[in-house]
């Protein structure tokens, strides 16, 4: 007979895996004594890492991001196995129907003939229902409090505009935005370091907005920006290796010379 653990289907095996790992007897100490919660942050920085290797086009990478990504449903499932709540069959199963119930064009007797943004509205109105189905009647429930911000803060914003909360052009979110940039400076200059904070909120929820407005994920579009930073910085540093230099050896003027030579660089 084969060992489950380096032998056989690759699903079957891991879940295995996971089951040894977590025997309080014969399993990980580290891994027997996690709960949901201490395992949900590595949860979102395993997504995260999927993102960044998509966004780095890196599909080796990929490849392995999503299987530690797999791992932290299998672990989930296992911990709520363990206590009688439901198992990886019925996550499986659960995904599985969800999708059939979405899809009416493609697993029912609706017409497939609809656009994206028919297919969106109709894909609204269905997860409505759901929410209705599980007594959640407010227009925001259900947005997950464990998103990232930005991408919370559209999710929030798509859901009140669809009851009609909402500016109907760019030009008055530009405005707001105008108006909550003057009111930072101003809580800057005299107001408390809370009250900073809550207007430096407040812009940050309007730019998230203006995304929404122009059809850009801020979310997507932060990490491009930090990428851009990050390329253009190693660059000051590589330049100011040549030189036998750090950057903290140099004047602002300088990196700021070498910066402006990255972009060149890169536009050319």
């Amino acid at each position: 007979m084969s060992d489950p653990f380096t032998a056989g289907p690759g699903l079957p095996r891991l879940l295995a895996i996971m089951e040894r790992l977590r025997d309080p007897e014969r399993g990980c100490p580290w891994d027997v004594e996690q709960t949901f919660a201490s395992i949900a942050p590595y949860t979102l920085e395993e997504a995260h890492e999927v993102a960044d290797a998509i966004a780095r086009e890196d599909w080796d990478e990929l490849r392995g991001e999503l299987g530690d990504l797999l791992l932290q449903t299998v672990f989930h499932a296992r911990m709520a196995e363990e206590r009688g709540l439901f198992d990886f069959e019925a996550v499986a199963t659960g995904i599985a129907d969800k999708m059939i119930a979405r899809h009416p064009h493609v697993f029912g007797d609706e017409s497939r003939d609809k656009s994206s943004d028919q297919q969106t509205l109709d894909w609204e109105r269905i997860k409505a229902a759901e929410r209705a189905g599980r007594a959640q009647a407010g227009v925001l429930d259900g947005v997950a409090l464990g998103l990232p911000a930005l991408t919370r803060a559209v999710k929030l914003q798509k859901r009140a505009a669809r009851v009609g909360f909402d500016w109907p052009s760019t030009g008055e979110v530009l405005d707001k935005i105008t108006e909550e940039a003057r009111e930072l400076v101003e809580a800057r200059d005299s107001l408390t370091a809370e009250e900073t904070f809550e207007e430096f909120g407040d812009l940050l929820f309007v730019m998230a907005n203006l995304g929404r407005h122009l059809k850009i994920d801020p979310e997507a579009a932060l990490r491009a920006a930090n990428a851009k930073f990050t390329r253009r910085f190693e660059r000051i540093e590589a330049w100011l290796a040549e030189e036998g230099r750090r950057p903290e050896d140099s004047t602002l003027a300088e990196m700021d010379a070498l910066w402006d030579r990255a972009k060149a660089e890169e536009r050319a």
